[in-house]
C-alpha cells in the first residue's frame, strides 16, 4: 500500500512539473504513473552505472554533475514513455531540479521515488 501511495505521489508530482514547464509534455494521469515507474526502474538499473561511470567528472565538478545525470535519465525516460515528451536537455534539466526541490519540501527522499 506504501508503495502505491509513493507511486501517486510520484506522478502527482510529475503531472504538476510538466504543467508548470513548457518544455515537458504529459498526456494524460496514467502516463504519469507510466513515467513514475519507469524512472523509479531507470533509479535503481542505471543510474548508479551512470554514476560509478562518471566518478572523476563528479569530483571536479563537486557534484555537479549528478544534475546531468538525473537530466540524462529524465531524458532516457522521455524516450521509453510514448505519452511523456521532454524537448531538450535544458527542461530535462529543469524538470529534475523542480522534482528535487519538491522531493526536499516534501521532507524526505524516500516520499517521492524519482531522486
Amino acid at each position: 500500500m506504501d508503495f502505491i501511495i509513493k507511486l501517486l505521489i510520484t506522478a502527482a508530482v510529475v503531472m504538476f512539473t510538466a504543467w508548470i514547464l513548457p518544455g515537458i509534455q504529459i498526456k494524460n494521469f496514467w502516463s504519469a504513473i507510466v513515467v513514475a515507474i519507469i524512472l523509479a526502474l531507470l533509479n535503481i538499473f542505471v543510474k548508479p552505472v551512470m554514476v560509478f561511470l562518471t566518478i572523476p567528472f563528479t569530483i571536479i565538478t563537486f557534484g555537479l554533475f549528478l544534475l546531468v545525470i538525473n537530466a540524462l535519465i529524465i531524458l532516457l525516460a522521455g524516450a521509453i514513455v510514448s505519452g511523456f515528451k521532454v524537448m531538450g536537455f535544458w527542461w530535462a534539466l529543469a524538470f529534475s531540479i523542480i522534482i528535487s526541490l519538491i522531493s526536499y519540501i516534501l521532507g524526505t527522499n524516500n516520499v517521492l521515488m524519482i531522486f
